[in-house]
């Protein structure tokens, strides 16, 4: 019983990381206007939560708008 428990949480922080890595280093600064500049150290003190909480962090991450750029 304790090894498929061990396994789902496993792929749920495997796949966080996979997530929360990217979006922290390239795209916090889009989706969180007032993170938009912000340092590695606030980036690495977010890094536990996005991780947990990836599901969210992906959905804010995909339905952020672009920025429109003009001619």
């Amino acid at each position: 019983m304790l090894l498929w428990l061990e396994t789902i949480v496993m792929t749920w922080l495997a796949a966080g990381l996979i997530v929360a890595v990217p979006f922290l280093a390239f795209a916090v600064g889009r989706v969180i206007e007032g993170a938009a500049g912000s340092s590695l150290l606030f980036r690495l003190m977010m890094l536990p939560a996005a991780t947990l909480l990836w599901p969210v962090v992906l959905h804010r991450w995909l339905t952020a708008r672009r920025p429109e750029h003009h001619a």
